[in-house]
C-alpha cells in the first residue's frame, strides 16, 4: 500500500542526481586524449634551435612540419654533417638533396616530378617515422596576410615508432 508508493517517490529524484554524473562518466573515459596545442614556429624561433647551443633540442622543418630531429644529433648537431638543414624549413635541400644554401628554404617553385616523389618519400618514411612532429611553421599555419589558414590539418603520425638510422 502506502509504503510502497513512498518508497517509490524519492527514486526518480535521485535518478536524476544520478544521472549527469553517469552519462559524464563514460564519456570521459572514452574521450581519446586531448589534440595537444598546436605550436606555431616563426623563422626567428625556428633559427634558435639550429643545434648550437648544448642541450637545446635540434628541430627542422619539412614541408611546414616542425619535427624535434634531437635523437639523430649525429646527423644533425653542431659540426654534423646534416646540420646546415635545421633551424629552419629546408624542404627545397630535402627534396634536392643538396645542402647548398640557396636550396635551404621552403620554396620548391620548379621542382621535378622526380624531386617533388622524393621529397614525399622522406617526409613520410623519414621525417615522420623518425623524428616527432613539434609543430609547425607560420607559413604552413597562416595565410600570406597573417589570419589563420582554415585548410591547415595538423599531420598524423600513427606509424611514428623511434628507428635508427641505419
Amino acid at each position: 500500500g502506502m509504503a510502497g508508493a513512498a518508497a517509490r517517490g524519492p527514486l526518480p529524484f535521485l535518478l536524476l542526481l544520478l544521472l549527469p554524473a553517469a552519462t559524464a562518466e563514460p564519456e570521459l573515459r572514452f574521450r581519446p586524449p586531448a589534440e595537444a596545442p598546436v605550436r606555431l614556429f616563426t623563422e626567428p624561433e625556428l633559427a634558435r634551435y639550429d643545434g648550437h647551443q648544448e642541450g637545446q633540442p635540434i628541430y627542422l622543418a619539412v614541408k611546414g612540419v616542425v619535427f624535434d630531429v634531437t635523437s639523430g644529433k649525429e646527423f644533425y648537431g653542431k659540426g654534423a654533417p646534416y646540420n646546415p638543414l635545421v633551424g629552419k624549413d629546408s624542404t627545397r635541400g630535402v627534396a634536392k638533396m643538396s645542402l647548398d644554401p640557396a636550396d635551404l628554404t621552403h620554396d620548391t617553385t620548379g621542382l621535378t616530378e622526380e624531386e617533388l616523389k622524393s621529397l614525399d618519400d622522406i617526409f613520410n618514411n623519414v621525417y615522420k617515422a623518425k623524428y616527432p612532429i613539434v609543430g609547425y611553421t607560420s607559413r604552413r599555419i597562416l595565410n600570406e596576410d597573417g589570419s589563420p589558414n582554415l585548410d591547415f590539418k595538423p599531420e598524423d603520425q600513427p606509424h611514428f615508432s623511434i628507428k635508427d638510422e641505419f
